[in-house]
């Protein structure tokens, strides 16, 4: 979802890396008794940075293993390349890519090597396996943290107002009623539709309260039996109308951007920010000092009791299938360190800003993180949270953030906006040839 953060590599820069080493074919091979092992990561410098850190780490501590590091490009182009290696046989015994719709697409019943008898397995949340797996195996091995959608909210304008977490949409709505009426000049939602992918959130984010209420509901999505016009999913589309209806948005709200509003959230001009925890990482950048004055709660449903952070899984390891023999294993022991290690779990704090909580019970975040990513820890000890919906279902139509924004500026109604996004998707899932459409 955090299309705004994703690095792009040109394809004349990746054939510079190429020629400069930066990649390599796949398997090195084994020399000398020390069996040699590809991991290909994407080439920004964050990526490369810290692979680098967690390579040499293992590497220092295992005699028999040499992980050597390549990359290639992010985004559409690193896709296709993994598509064109896993086809040719060329993959790199380890690579990175995202689980959900985009891991299927690689047909990983035939392309990846099943990881479902790894001990560390036991350790990983039932959330991510159901978005790394089919029916056959469970592929995919967490790295990094997750992130949570839902409502970032001002500490500090809460303390001020008295005000607590909603758990419910009446809550919410009696929260920014509060809120206009004793500070006029405070925006109680922003939203920033001059950045339009941001106007999804409130939609997207209310998916985990649709899996409570109704479980298998992706899956009759995907068949074409449930509609985001009917109840529970119109509430997300509902609720964008709620906020514009009742006059609660930023006047500026069509033009303002996601940097603007990630710093009036911070700042306090504004009470309420519908967005992704990985946010965070922008007002770190932009208002360090307010870091801590910026908390998060989950999108609140209309039943309290179905409230739930939706999450966005981390990306996932895999080892493709033409990997074998000695590399196979010394592939699996790699991942096996990554998944249980105490240093690697250091790295990665210390190469990115965590998101949300890490989805392995092994590598637990550090007493100093953001406010916002210790709130989301809550829903995951509940088991109050569910994968974003493009993790559990392959259809998303490309033109839900203009209907998002129409329901939240009164252009349509929020069951106008609904019925045109389950159009939207009927091409898509028909080119991806799914039954029912």
């Amino acid at each position: 979802m955090s299309r705004k953060h994703i690095v792009r590599v040109t394809a004349a820069a990746a054939v510079a890396m190429m020629a400069g080493g930066a990649l390599a074919a796949c398997s090195p091979g084994s020399t000398d008794g020390v069996v040699e092992i590809s991991y290909v990561v994407q080439s920004d410098a964050t990526s490369v940075a810290g692979a680098e850190r967690v390579i040499d780490a293992f590497n220092s501590t295992h005699e028999d293993i040499r992980v050597v590091l390549n990359s290639q490009p992010a985004g559409g182009e690193g896709d296709n390349l993994v598509k064109t290696k896993l086809a040719t046989g060329e993959m790199d015994d380890i690579f990175n890519n995202p689980t959900g719709s985009l891991m299927h697409a690689l047909n990983p019943d035939e392309t990846l090597v099943d990881l479902s008898g790894e001990d560390w397995m036991q350790y990983v949340t039932n959330d991510f396996i159901s978005t790394a797996s089919t029916d056959k195996g469970v592929y995919g091995a967490p790295q990094g943290t997750s992130l949570a959608g839902g409502v970032l909210y001002n500490i500090p304008l809460y303390e001020e107002l008295g005000l607590e977490i909603p758990t419910s949409w009446d809550e919410f709505i009696a929260n920014n009623e509060a809120i206009k009426a004793a500070k006029p000049d405070v925006a109680p939602v922003l939203q920033a539709f001059g950045d339009t992918w941001t106007s999804q959130l409130i939609v997207l984010a209310s998916y985990a309260a649709v899996q409570q209420e109704d479980p298998t509901w992706a899956e009759s999505y995907t068949a074409n039996e449930a509609k985001f016009a009917d109840e529970p999913a119109l509430e997300g589309f509902e609720h964008q109308q709620d906020l514009f209806d009742r006059g609660l948005l930023n006047k500026d709200f069509s033009t303002m951007t996601n940097g603007e509003a990630q710093t009036a959230v911070a700042t306090g001009t504004g009470a309420h920010y519908p967005m992704l925890t990985n946010a965070i990482g922008g007002v770190l950048q932009n208002t360090p000092d307010n870091v801590d004055d910026v908390g998060y709660f989950a999108m609140p449903a209309d039943d309290a009791q179905y409230t739930a952070a939706t999450i966005w899984q981390p990306n996932a390891l895999f080892i493709p299938k033409s990997t074998t023999g000695p590399e196979l294993e010394a592939a699996k022991t790699f991942i096996g360190w990554l998944m249980t290690s105490e240093e690697a779990c250091t790295i990665s704090q210390e190469s990115a800003i965590p998101s949300g909580p890490y989805v392995i019970s092994t590598c637990e975040l550090a007493g100093d993180v953001p406010r916002v990513v210790k709130d989301v820890e809550p829903y995951f000890e509940s088991g109050k949270t569910a994968p974003a919906l493009e993790f559990l279902s392959p259809i998303k139509g490309p033109n839900l953030e203009n209907l998002t924004v129409e329901a939240g500026s009164g252009i349509k109604s929020a069951k106008e906006a609904a019925a045109a996004y389950d159009e939207d998707v009927k091409k898509q899932a028909q080119q991806l040839g799914l039954d029912g459409w």
